[in-house]
């Protein structure tokens, strides 16, 4: 027996990226997937790239698993709403929802200072990879809480607070993180976990593309980059996915922000290749950055830690105060 079999899980944005790599590594431990997105064929979502839905579930089934495809705009609550209700209605109930809509948006690729920016798309940015996250998970809760189990998982990127290039990415990817842990405050009495993971340097479809490569050539974009040496494909951080939603302790890591290289040590799963990429423990290669750029990382670095340091003091005073 597979460690998912028998669980139904939602991946919202499963047409391509970590997205598919979830859909996928949660269909290999067994359990059945909902696979949506936009993109569906013929009919592809404004990012006008070549993967679909179907094609994620396809592969799914090609390994054996079960999925289901299904076209949603995670923005409309009544659609998603819909959603929610057919899963409720053909499986009686909903162990794990995955967010992973909007994770590469077009329109979150800038790069440059907040004074800087471009924040034409700026409404839209923060509704298609934020909002959509929201809206989800409302809907998505009340199944798990009526069951007194289940796992809300908030892909996003970095594992401290900052990511992203420009004020409209580093908003949508420090707020995932946080709106994992606010929900983990509210679910925790109901047996209902939450929690925010980032993978390292994703081989994801677009990237793969940046470097000319594809999945079997993977390691000629070390010519370019030392650092994609140390990359992972999106199934890697699927199966950390998958390895939480195994566990049976998972409300121990309740409101965390995990990474696949971190689950990977605990939980001693692989990438496709056998290999165990670590991020955390890769020594970066600095020699294609400007100082400019790497002291802007000295200096958040630095003020990141003091900022934490003050909040876990306030936090464990507050927590003294709460009879």
């Amino acid at each position: 027996m597979t460690p998912l079999d028998g669980r139904v899980a939602l991946v919202a944005g499963a047409t391509r990226g970590a997205g598919r790599g979830v859909a996928r590594a949660l269909g290999e431990a067994g359990a059945i997937v909902y696979c949506t997105g936009r993109s569906t064929r013929g009919k592809p979502s404004p990012y006008a790239r070549p993967e679909t839905i179907e094609e994620t579930a396809e592969m799914i089934e090609r390994e054996g698993g079960r999925a289901v495809a299904v076209r949603v705009d995670h923005t409309d609550e009544s659609a998603v709403q819909a959603l929610v209700e057919r899963i409720d209605r053909d499986h009686h109930r909903l162990d794990l929802l995955v967010n992973c809509v909007a994770g590469e948006d077009p329109m979150m690729r800038q790069w440059g200072s907040f004074w800087k920016a471009d924040l034409t798309n700026g409404e839209a940015v923060f509704r298609q990879a934020i909002l959509s996250h929201i809206i989800t998970a409302k809907h998505a809760a009340p199944q798990m809480i009526r069951a007194r189990r289940g796992l809300i998982v908030e892909v996003t990127e970095g594992d401290t607070l900052s990511a992203g290039g420009n004020p409209l990415t580093q908003t949508v990817k420090l707020a995932l993180k946080g709106h994992a842990l606010n929900m983990a405050a509210e679910l925790h009495q109901h047996g209902v976990a939450a929690i925010a993971i980032v993978p390292g340097f994703l081989r994801s479809e677009s990237m793969l593309e940046h470097f000319g490569v594809t999945e079997a050539t993977w390691r000629d974009g070390g010519k370019k980059d030392k650092n994609f040496l140390a990359s992972e494909s999106p199934l890697f951080v699927g199966r950390a996915v998958a390895a939480l939603a195994a566990d049976p302790n998972v409300l121990e890591r309740n409101g965390q922000l995990c990474s696949s290289w971190e689950l990977a040590r605990v939980y001693g799963f692989t990438d496709a290749n056998g290999s165990r990429p670590d991020w955390g423990a890769h020594v970066i290669d600095w020699s294609a950055f400007p100082e400019a750029f790497i002291q802007m990382f000295r200096d958040g670095a630095a003020q990141q830690s003091a900022w934490l340091k003050t909040l876990s003091d306030r936090a464990e005073a507050f927590q003294r105060r709460i009879p």
